[in-house]
């Protein structure tokens, strides 16, 4: 992570003409994620999405702002812009006096940060110590990693794809996104599906929480339809409940000892496809066979005993039923899996299978850092080899008027004895001949530029 602490300290130096620069394109990101920043400060610098195209046009009208996209999730917001960088050149004075080197010579990570100062009221002092800043070659890495999920908090979740083609789209609505940043995001979205393509690293959970609701997938294929019995209202069975109601669940019924708490979850719950009871804790064992998956969090003891479980299912018609057990000690008997029909994992059984889980995406990660470690020297290769194309063209364009007007010149000194056809032949042959000597050295030096530049 680049250090920003120097840049801003650099910001109340003033830059002399000697000092001075041109502009030339360049790529940086700025911003915080789960990593650098505790969640309150994420919350300060989160962007709603209803605000998201008015912050990126406050972001490109920045000085020195040629292209820019914001991405903001609950884990990370991050500033990717192309911009004006600051390079010695002879127009150096001319920029002094416009003004525009003032805010140049802050420096762009400066400036960038001061967006979020003045955007979002983030003062520069709180924000200063959870920055990270990535430049060209290093910010096409981070860019290709956040949207293969492997910046992600949850490695291998599929949202952040989602969310990186919705800043995308904002940025080219409001004319921020154009065309460095454009083939850039897509060439990113080509390389998180190569990602998903090619590794498996999408394809295992690694919460307890969510390894118990895949768990209840497979046992009962489509989740739609099916009723969770929630006992206790801890946080871990609150977020396992959420997880199946994502996967499909659309009946909650919440027991706890203290009912208040039970409604306040129920309420929160609640949804257009969810719907939600609160059952007495009294009642609890004559409503469980509603359930098809019960998770019990209580830490009371046995709630559910083998011949519980034997009663349990002549009343659900041998239906099968499953019991995620995350209350320490056990609510559910470890002889209740005995029983036909009945599913028990307990939180030593969902921890394993996290625990298992996460080796194979570290695996499946490795070889996805592989796959985007090419993917960036490719990319970088190629613009640098357009860079170089275009210059080199430009050189020989300019090369070719000069001894056009030459020649015309020539010509006219000559109009009195003017040479024969085979003569200017001749001398249109040594003119290219000269031409390609003279330029050959600079040519050499711009494709040997091109090799060894790190973008």
């Amino acid at each position: 992570m680049s250090p920003l602490q120097d840049e801003v300290r650099e910001a109340g130096k003033t830059e002399t003409p000697a000092q001075s620069a041109t502009p030339a394109s360049g790529l940086l990101l700025l911003g915080v994620n789960h990593t650098t920043a505790p969640v309150a400060m994420r919350e300060r610098l989160a962007i709603p999405t209803h605000r998201l195209a008015d912050a990126t046009r406050t972001l490109v009208d920045q000085p020195g702002i040629r292209e820019a996209m914001i991405l903001s999730t609950c884990n990370r917001v991050e500033l990717l812009t192309v911009h004006d960088e600051v390079l010695n050149g002879p127009k150096a004075e001319q920029v002094v006096r416009s003004g525009a080197l003032a805010a140049n010579g802050r420096g762009l990570a400066m400036r960038l940060a001061r967006f979020f100062d003045e955007y979002l009221q983030v003062g520069m002092t709180d924000i200063e110590p959870h920055l990270y800043q990535y430049r060209e070659r290093e910010a096409i890495r981070h860019l290709f990693r956040v949207a293969s999920s492997l910046d992600s908090m949850v490695v291998g979740e599929p949202q952040i794809l989602g969310q990186v083609k919705q800043s995308w789209t904002v940025g080219r609505e409001v004319g921020a996104v154009k065309s460095m940043l454009d083939p850039l995001l897509q060439r990113a979205f080509s390389v998180a599906k190569k990602v998903r393509t090619e590794t498996q690293i999408g394809n295992t959970t690694v919460s307890v929480a969510s390894v118990a609701a895949e768990l209840a997938r497979k046992i009962f294929g489509l989740l739609e339809g099916k009723t969770v019995l929630m006992v206790g209202a801890g946080k871990m069975s609150e977020l396992t409940a959420r997880h199946l109601i994502r996967q499909g669940a659309t009946m909650l019924m919440v027991s706890n000892r203290t009912e208040s708490r039970a409604q306040a979850i129920a309420d929160d719950l609640r949804g257009a496809k969810v719907s939600t009871e609160v059952i007495p804790l009294h009642k609890m064992q004559e409503q469980a066979h509603r359930a098809d998956i019960v998770i019990t969090s209580t830490g009371a003891g046995q709630i559910f005993t083998k011949e519980q479980a034997r009663g349990l299912m002549q009343r659900r018609k041998n239906r099968p039923i499953f019991f995620i057990d995350i209350a320490v000690p056990r609510d559910v008997a470890a002889e209740v899996n005995d029983v036909e029909g009945c599913f028990v994992y307990d939180i030593d059984d969902l921890q394993q299978v996290a625990i298992q889980n996460k080796a194979v995406r570290g695996r499946e990660a490795e070889a996805a850092e592989s796959i985007i470690a090419r993917e960036v020297e490719r990319y970088a290769d190629r613009i640098s080899h357009a860079s170089m194309t275009e210059a080199i063209k430009e050189l020989l364009l300019e090369a070719e008027e000069v001894r056009q007007q030459e020649l015309v010149r020539i010509e006219h000194q000559l109009a009195h004895q003017p040479l024969t056809t085979e003569q200017m032949a001749a001398v249109e042959r040594l003119t290219k001949s000269l031409t390609g000597k003279l330029l050959h050295p600079q040519i050499a030096a711009l494709r040997a530029s091109a090799e060894e530049r790190e973008f």
